[in-house]
């Protein structure tokens, strides 16, 4: 029994009417994205960024130009305060550059520099590795299930 069968186990005890099922997932699920994340951050620091920072590095990488700071904004689902303090701390480190549009100067495209997309190349198979080992119970089956009900799990909660 796991931490979280335990609070289930607890919670039966107090509120037998409430349905926990939904618990035995999401917490697992939080629990999982907070181990993941500490993991990440700790390898990431010895590259010098956060997991926020390196979620805009890669970003840029995989669209391969440069992007409006509101496209890198949805595809880091990050809010644009915490977007201009990423990109504010990326561009001192000289790993992102921003440029002013000319025919709009309240647009913003970002690129990577070539430190960046050097930072980027290098810890991305570290992050994939990270990822791979928490998934090393699994076998291939049993993770593109896993993937697939995440999936669905996923596009219901975004649908809200």
């Amino acid at each position: 029994m796991d931490a979280v069968e335990r609070a289930r186990a607890q919670w039966a005890g107090h509120r037998p009417d409430v349905d926990t099922t939904g618990m035995a997932v999401a917490a697992r699920v939080r629990r999982l994205a907070a181990l993941l994340e500490r993991a990440h951050d700790d390898g990431l620091g010895t590259h010098g960024v956060t997991t926020g920072e390196f979620e805009v590095l890669a970003a840029l990488r995989r669209a391969d130009r440069p992007l409006r700071a509101h496209e890198v904004a949805t595809l880091t689902a990050s809010p644009g305060a915490t977007l201009t303090k990423r990109l504010d701390r990326l561009g001192a480190a000289g790993l992102v550059v921003r440029e002013t549009l000319a025919r709009d100067r309240r647009g913003v495209l970002v690129s990577l520099s070539d430190e960046g997309r050097s930072l980027v190349d290098a810890a991305f198979p570290e992050q994939a590795s990270r990822e791979l080992a928490v998934l090393s119970g699994l076998d291939d089956d049993e993770r593109a299930t896993l993937t697939d009900l995440l999936t669905r799990v996923l596009a219901t909660a975004e649908r809200g």
